[in-house]
């Protein structure tokens, strides 16, 4: 597997990349044009945006995490829209599901909020490609009275030690725990940053993807879960400031906010014209707008 970093952006280069293998292995030391590596030519996708798609037909399908939803959704919009004959399917199912679509050649690009694991890496022959860093709010109704949790109360929450709202400041009320489905990255790296070598309580409802996770949360007075920051609706939910921090995507970045992880893109070792096309359009200057107006920070 090789793994795509951004390394530098100038005049007379779309964009340039440290290509290294997968974490297991030690890196590769050099340089390349990231349009070179795909076999695609300089003058299209990067510097062209939707010109480069002028004359393609095609199908794509895309599926895996949730979090990049919005940005794929709107991308994909955006090229049919351009070009008709370009169809683009985009769905969820987890950052799990989408390493093995795209690893069992189900789909084109599966997207995950995670590394591969040993196993995957080893099972699947993937060019893994970071594209955008999300950090993940803890998140309760905005009629909650409680604003701000430590790290240990929220893991004390989240394994059943802490069961009433009144124990962290707020109302005697039950807390209800709402956390996402196995297989979620979303799940995983909270629970890698929050709970250690602990398991969620056992009475713990599951739920499918970040946007229900927003919708659930703000229907239940007494809720508290877990979401993509790119997802955060103050209308529907309160983001809750942890160990002092404000979950925003600025604070994700400098690492302060330390529920933070990358967003890839996992796509074969021998991918389609369409899909090179594809990901170039993501790494270019209208995807970076399309994944700002989304919520969260460009790698590119």
């Amino acid at each position: 597997m090789m793994i795509i970093r951004l390394f530098a952006k100038g005049k007379g280069v779309c964009m340039c990349f440290v290509i290294g293998k997968s974490v297991n292995r030690s890196p590769l030391i050099f340089c390349t044009i990231f349009s070179l590596l795909l076999l695609v030519p300089v003058s299209t996708a990067f510097c062209s945006g939707l010109k480069s798609f002028k004359g393609t037909r095609g199908s794509l399908l895309i599926a895996g995490g949730t979090a990049h939803l919005p940005v794929m959704s709107e991308l994909a919009r955006r090229i049919h829209e351009s070009n008709p004959q370009v169809n683009i399917s985009v769905s969820g199912g987890g950052s799990s599901a989408g390493i093995e679509k795209v690893g069992e050649n189900i789909v084109d690009i599966g997207n995950s909020g995670r590394l591969l694991t040993k196993d995957e890496a080893a099972a699947y022959a993937l060019t893994s490609i970071p594209f955008a860093i999300d950090g993940i709010a803890v998140v309760v109704h905005p009629t909650n009275k409680v604003s701000s949790l430590s790290s240990e109360q929220v893991r004390k929450i989240f394994i059943g030690e802490i069961r009433n709202w009144r124990e962290v400041g707020g109302e005697n009320e039950e807390i209800h725990l709402y956390g996402r489905k196995l297989g979620s990255a979303t799940r995983k790296v909270f629970r890698e940053k929050i709970l250690g070598a602990d398991d969620f309580a056992a009475n713990s409802k599951v739920v499918d993807a970040n946007n229900a996770m927003k919708v659930i949360v703000s229907w239940d007075l007494q809720a508290i879960g877990y979401l993509s920051i790119g997802h955060l609706d103050a209308t529907k939910v309160k983001a809750v400031i942890l160990d002092g921090i404000i979950p925003n995507q600025a604070n994700s970045t400098n690492s302060s906010y330390k529920i933070s992880r990358q967003l890839y893109m996992y796509i074969s070792e021998t991918p389609t014209a369409l899909t090179r096309l594809f990901v170039n359009y993501v790494l270019g200057s209208e995807g970076h707008d399309a994944i700002v107006a989304a919520g969260y920070i460009p790698l590119h």
